[in-house]
């Protein structure tokens, strides 16, 4: 059986998924993430996704920024050994973060395919919109974790294409609404 890409993010209402963290990660309105009142169970999700997890794709930029930070965080110990796929047709091998596991270098839609139709568990996707943009394009992405936050951004990175499309169906796995008016959104992509 092939496994599953599972896109996995932090969303605004509007749909914009970059800088969630900081202003350092570029969108002048970085950080609402942690501007949001902190619930507990409204990042359950997160635990969850732990235990489904058989291996994390980032792309490049994305794989920068978090890379240096997950390799020796606590909160994110059990990524360490996990298998890591980074697509980027410009990363060198040696840009690599050494002791943060195997590190797979793939270039094209067509690598993504063919890790995606091998055997192992769901893949999951962490920040990266334009990589997830592009594998959702491809028709490969086949689920979305969303927890979206009750901010408006009104510009920035969509892990969704702004083109004119056919009409994706996503069908609703779960949802929940928090106290801190984040809600939970899981959606399987019908094909």
């Amino acid at each position: 059986m092939a496994r599953q890409l599972v896109y996995t993010g932090f969303m605004s209402i509007d749909g914009i998924v970059d800088s969630p963290g900081g202003v350092a990660e570029g969108h002048s309105a970085g950080g609402w993430v942690p501007r949001t009142p902190f619930v507990p169970e409204a990042f359950a999700l997160k635990g969850a996704e732990l235990a489904e997890t058989s291996a994390l794709m980032f792309g490049r930029r994305s794989y920068e920024a978090f890379a240096p930070i997950w390799s020796t965080s606590a909160d994110h110990a059990a990524y360490r050994e996990l298998p890591k796929f980074v697509v980027s047709s410009t990363l060198d091998r040696g840009s690599l973060i050494d002791g943060w596991g195997d590190i797979t270098v793939l270039r094209t839609v067509d690598d993504v395919a063919a890790v995606k139709a091998g055997d192992g568990g769901a893949i999951f996707i962490h920040g990266s919109a334009e990589l997830a943009r592009g594998l959702s394009e491809a028709g490969l992405i086949d689920r979305y974790n969303l927890l979206v936050f009750p901010v408006l951004l009104g510009e920035g990175k969509s892990i969704f294409s702004r083109a004119a499309q056919t009409g994706q169906t996503l069908r609703l796995r779960e949802s929940e609404a928090y106290s801190n008016g984040v809600l939970k959104a899981v959606y399987d992509v019908e094909r």
